[in-house]
């Protein structure tokens, strides 16, 4: 049986996600291989991806075997699966598919549920790390933390929780606390959590639950760093205290914090001893190197593609990108902004809107209906978006066509846009490798 087609199909088998201790017994049952591994976790909702991206890149450049297990994936499901950097193979899927569809199978004769969609891809993960014996796992959470999947683990080397963000309310409740304290489940019993702590209600609420663990705290501002340029014109982040400094390897601003966040890490296992102090200045070699597609990735000349899809994240992605429209317009005079957007029909959309028009009014703006079933109507989205703030709003039925048609219309001056939703990145991205 096919890996990917067998995974696309369990959402038709699954009513309910398997409890912590159900997941936790299948582990076991696995070889129990979380305990073979060094995990660092990652909560958060926003800015999780752009943080492991950060840690492998600096884990390998310091000469580590590294894995790393990511959600969602753009295009390729086994993008969620990276060894050292690179998406697991063909081959390598389908054998570690074969190994859990086997003991689910066992599973299931005994009366067991079957897994849900995240959760057997998180059970292949942690099969396939454990086999490649990897020095670290670097493994992004699914949907919250206090409940997802991947708090199966049961002592990770330590926590990280980026930026909280009003997301998914309908699971993780309707305030900023309500969701910091799903995130914040992801703390254990005296482990490290490294944390944003530039939303004070979010940060009381980690603060608290990494004293009731006896966990040390580690809180990231934006105050902690600086964005400067080097002897040759490249943004630098330099952290204030210690004077560590690494590449900014995106175009967003936004990102140092991201990598702020990461080296807060990195700082900790140092100072644990789990990583030799010698290979400091390599770690900071290897942030400078991180790559993370479909966060501000510039795509093409003049054209970025972000998947900001929560309030918190379109906030980031219209300063980012207010940024850089002024740039293009102090350097050539010149210049439209073009934006295509997206969305699922569960986001808090009028919220989104709202704090991307606080920062852009694009010359001419884009719907696009999404292939997933999630996708909210591009006509409907389109009635949401005021013209005075927008300018023309023309809605496609698919994102390849608007994508094609805003292409047709951006000029070599003109910055066009695409975010709302990494559905959307990874319809243009899958339209871009076909053609």
């Amino acid at each position: 049986m096919r890996a990917e087609e067998y995974i696309n199909a369990i959402p038709m088998w699954t009513r309910e996600k398997n409890s912590l201790e159900e997941i936790r017994q299948y582990l076991d049952d696995l070889g129990s291989p979380d305990k073979e591994i060094p995990i660092i976790h990652v909560a958060g909702s926003n800015g999780k991806g752009s943080v492991c991206a950060y840690l492998t890149a600096a884990l390998l450049q310091a000469g580590y075997h590294v894995g790393t297990f990511v959600s969602p994936h753009l295009v390729d499901i086994r993008e969620r699966f990276l060894l050292d950097g690179q998406m697991i193979s063909e081959e390598g899927f389908q054998r570690v598919f074969d190994q859990v569809k086997a003991r689910t199978d066992a599973r299931i004769q005994a009366g067991g549920k079957h897994p849900t969609f995240f959760e057997f891809l998180f059970y292949m993960a942690g099969y396939y790390f454990a086999q490649e014996k990897v020095d670290f796992l670097v493994m992004e959470t699914g949907l919250g933390g206090r409940l997802d999947a991947t708090n199966g683990i049961r002592q990770p080397l330590l926590t990280i929780i980026t930026s909280i963000s009003l997301e998914h309310t309908q699971y993780l409740g309707d305030t900023i606390e309500a969701i910091a304290r799903e995130k914040a489940g992801i703390i254990k019993e005296g482990i490290p959590v490294v944390f944003d702590s530039q939303e004070s209600q979010a940060a009381e609420v980690i603060l608290a639950q990494a004293q009731k663990k006896h966990a040390l705290s580690v809180p990231v501002f934006c105050e902690d760093f600086l964005i400067e340029p080097d002897e040759a014109g490249h943004a630098m982040v330099r952290m204030k205290e210690g004077g560590e400094r690494f590449l900014l390897p995106f175009p967003a601003p936004y990102q140092a914090k991201n990598g702020a966040l990461a080296l807060g890490a990195l700082n900790v296992l140092i100072e644990g001893g789990v990583i030799e102090k010698e290979r400091k200045a390599l770690l900071l070699t290897g942030l400078g190197k991180a790559r993370w597609p479909g966060r501000m990735e510039e795509a093409l000349p003049g054209v970025f593609l972000d998947g900001a899809h929560n309030p918190g994240g379109m906030e980031a992605f219209g300063r980012a990108a207010s940024e850089l429209a002024a740039r293009r317009w102090k350097e050539t005079g010149k210049g439209r902004v073009l934006l295509l957007f997206s969305a699922v029909a569960e986001k808090d959309i009028q919220e989104m809107i709202r704090c991307l028009s606080h920062w852009i009014q694009p010359d001419l703006t884009v719907t696009a209906g999404l292939s997933s079933e999630r996708g909210l109507s591009p006509q409907k989205l389109a009635a949401l978006l005021p013209e005075e703030l927008f300018g023309p709003v023309i809605p496609f039925e698919t994102a390849a066509e608007g994508f094609h048609f805003l292409l047709s219309q951006k000029r070599e001056e003109d910055l066009m846009f695409c975010a709302g939703s990494l559905y959307l990145i990874g319809e243009i991205k899958a339209e871009m490798i076909a053609r």
